[in-house]
C-alpha cells in the first residue's frame, strides 16, 4: 500500500491534515505533505474533498491455490512430553474439515527426546501423518526456532489449513508464522467450517467484546491460520487401530537463531484447580454480593469435587481471583456440569461455557439470559438454594 498525493487537485485546504490522527500530514506550499508517521490508514483520503489523495492497494495474494492440500494441527507438548488437550480437540476438529474436502489431517510434533508412544497417540486420535522436528533447539518453547521450523515445513509440503490451540503458546509464535508465509490468520476461534464450494475455511470467533460472532475467511492467501479457544469442540475419538506414517524432519541448528535464551523454568507453586481441565465447575457471579460469599460457592464445589468459576463482574469487583474467570476475557471451560450461580449471562460469559454438558442456572430474575442457554433453571434466591443444595449433595454422596 502507499499514499499518494496529486499535486494538480490539492489546494491546500487542510482538511486531510485535521482527520489524520497521526499527525502525519502537514501542507506545504499549498500542499498536503506527507511523513514518516503515517500509518495508511485512509482517514485522509474520505477527507479529501477534491479526491486529491489516493491510498494505493496492493495485493499478494497466493499464486496458486490449488497447491496447497491438507489440514495440519500443531500438536502442543506440555511438561514430560504430554500432548495438551487442546491438540486432541483440535484433530477432532480437523477430522470433519478433511471430510469436507477430501484431504488428510496431518499433526506437527516440536521437540526433544519425543517418544514413539506419543506419535503413534496423535495417529490414534485421527493424524494420517505426524512431522516431527526433534533437537535440543526444541526442548523448551522459543518463538523463533517454532516460528522457522514451522515456516519452512510449510513452504516444502503446502497445506490448505493450519490449526493451532489459542495457547500461550499457539499466540505467541502463530503470527510470526502468517507474516512470513505471507497469509491471514484468525485468533481466538470457536467454530470453524467449510465452504466446500470455495474450499474455504469458515472462522467464526467472537467480536466487539463478545457482542457478536464474526465468520471470517482467508479468500487470496494459502495457508489458512487460525488459533482455537480451550474447550469449545470434542476431542478426536481414540482409535488403536489406526495406522499412520511419521515423517521425522531436521534443521540445522546453524539456520535457527534466536535472541533469547531459556535459561531456567519455574513452576508455578499454586493450589488454584485448573477449571480449563475441571469436569465440574460451580461459579458465581454478580449476585454473590461479596467475597466472603464465594465461600458458599466454594463449599460446594469441594463437596462435589469441582472447580470454582466466577463471571468478569465478580472477579473485576475484587471478589476473587482472574485464574478463576470463565468468559471471553477469562477461560473457555467445558465441564460435564456447570452450576451458575448469580450471574445474569452476559454474552461474553456465554462464549466461555456454553459447550458445557449440564448447565444449572440459579438467578432471582426468571428474565436472566443465563436461562436461555441452561438445561435446567431455578429461579430463587442463591443464599437459599446453594447451602440447601451443598447439605443434599453431601448426604447423597456418602452413600
Amino acid at each position: 500500500m502507499a499514499l499518494e498525493i496529486l499535486k494538480d487537485k490539492c489546494v491546500g485546504c487542510g482538511k486531510c491534515v485535521k482527520a489524520c490522527p497521526f499527525g502525519a500530514l502537514k501542507i506545504f506550499e499549498k500542499t498536503a505533505v506527507v511523513n514518516d508517521k503515517c500509518t495508511l490508514c485512509g482517514a485522509c483520503e474520505s477527507a479529501c474533498p477534491f479526491d486529491a489523495i489516493i491510498l494505493r492497494r496492493t495485493h499478494e495474494g497466493t499464486s496458486d491455490l490449488s497447491q496447497y492440500k491438507g489440514v495440519w494441527v500443531f500438536a502442543e507438548l506440555a511438561k514430560g512430553n504430554k500432548i495438551n488437550s487442546i491438540t486432541f480437540e483440535l484433530l477432532g476438529a480437523g477430522k470433519k474439515l478433511v471430510s469436507d474436502l477430501n484431504t488428510e489431517l496431518c499433526a506437527v510434533v516440536f521437540g526433544h527426546n519425543i517418544h514413539e508412544n506419543t506419535l503413534q497417540e496423535l495417529i490414534h486420535r485421527g493424524a494420517d501423518k505426524v512431522y516431527v522436528v526433534d533437537s535440543h533447539e526444541f526442548a523448551h518453547f522459543n518463538d523463533e526456532p517454532y516460528s522457522y521450523a514451522l515456516t519452512n515445513l510449510i513452504k516444502e509440503y503446502k497445506p490448505e489449513i493450519v490449526l493451532c490451540g489459542a495457547t500461550s503458546v499457539g499466540r505467541s509464535f502463530f503470527p510470526r508464522v502468517a507474516v512470513e508465509v505471507k497469509t491471514g490468520l484468525t485468533a481466538d476461534c470457536t467454530a470453524l467450517d467449510i465452504d466446500k464450494e470455495k474450499r474455504l475455511l469458515l472462522q467464526t470467533r467472537p467480536a466487539f467484546g463478545g457482542n457478536i460472532m464474526a465468520t471470517i475467511i482467508c479468500p487470496n492467501n494459502r495457508p489458512q491460520l487460525s488459533t482455537v479457544r480451550h474447550k469449545v469442540m470434542k476431542e478426536a475419538e481414540i482409535n488403536k487401530n489406526k495406522k499412520g506414517l511419521i515423517i521425522k524432519k531436521e534443521y540445522n541448528s546453524k539456520n535457527i537463531h534466536s535472541r533469547t535464551k531459556v535459561i531456567d523454568v519455574v513452576e508455578e507453586l499454586t493450589n488454584t484447580v485448573n477449571i480449563s481441565e475441571a469436569s465440574i465447575i460451580v461459579s458465581g457471579g454478580r449476585g454473590v454480593g461479596s467475597p466472603e460469599n464465594f465461600k458458599l460457592i466454594e463449599t460446594l464445589a469441594s463437596v462435589l469435587g469441582g472447580a470454582v468459576g466466577a463471571s468478569r463482574a465478580a472477579v473485576d469487583s475484587e471478589w476473587i481471583s482472574y485464574a478463576h474467570q470463565v468468559g471471553q476475557t477469562g477461560k473457555t471451560v467445558c465441564p460435564k456440569i456447570y452450576i451458575a450461580c448469580g450471574i445474569s449471562g452476559a454474552i461474553q460469559h456465554l462464549v466461555g461455557m456454553q459447550s458445557s454438558d449440564i448447565i444449572i442456572a440459579i438467578n432471582k430474575d426468571p428474565e436472566a439470559p443465563i436461562f436461555k442457554v441452561a438445561t435446567y433453571g431455578i429461579v430463587g434466591d442463591l443464599f437459599e438454594i446453594v447451602p440447601k443444595m451443598t447439605e443434599k449433595f453431601k448426604k447423597n454422596l456418602k452413600k
